[in-house]
């Protein structure tokens, strides 16, 4: 029963932070929350908190961008190949490069879903000033980097290489194996 009542001592505390913070920024001192709680009930958030909370604490980008800043928003990433066949590919900044091998059809596994809980999408950046502008690896990615076939000094897990702009021109390679604990002849699908 108390862990009970500390924990929503806590989240009160919590909501009425937010309160204040929110209130602030819209310049009125009234209250965002109608009602009250108990252990019956939760709080009424009134419509304009509801959008207020979407408009300040959204990740997705304004609506209000034309096509050319889109187009700045994506640079261009070579993938090569097990074969040496080269895909070159137009990767929107912030996304891994998991997640656009699997967009594009780049055979590149992930087998974890970029949980840092494998080594399957490791790659190898061709181009060591490339590299060394990527931030450095975590010592987790460093934990599954040990276990990667064919690991070189600028060899990266694909799901932590975020692209950014200075990244444009980057070229991957693909090794010529992976490390998987699953059933030899597996073809995973991207997700």
């Amino acid at each position: 029963m108390l862990s009970r009542i500390s924990r929503l001592g806590a989240r009160l505390l919590r909501e009425a932070r937010a309160e204040t913070r929110v209130g602030n920024l819209l310049g009125s001192r009234g209250s965002l929350y109608h009602g009250h709680v108990n252990r019956h009930s939760s709080p009424v958030v009134t419509p304009t908190v509801l959008s207020l909370k979407n408009i300040l604490f959204s990740t997705a980008p304004s609506g209000d961008q034309d096509e050319s800043n889109q187009e700045k928003e994506k640079i261009s990433v070579t993938f090569v190949n097990k074969d040496g066949s080269e895909q070159t590919i137009s990767v929107p900044v912030g996304m891994s490069m998991l997640e656009a091998a699997h967009e594009n059809d780049i055979e590149l596994e992930g087998a974890c879903e970029g949980s840092l809980a494998c080594s399957t999408c490791h790659v190898i950046v061709m181009d060591v000033n490339y590299y060394n502008m990527l931030e450095d690896p975590t010592d987790e990615e460093n934990d599954m980097l040990d276990l990667a076939f064919g690991l070189t000094e600028t060899s990266r897990l694909g799901c932590q290489v975020i692209a950014k702009p200075e990244l444009d021109g980057m070229r991957l390679a693909l090794p010529a194996a992976t490390r998987n604990f699953a059933v030899d002849g597996y073809v995973p699908k991207p997700h």
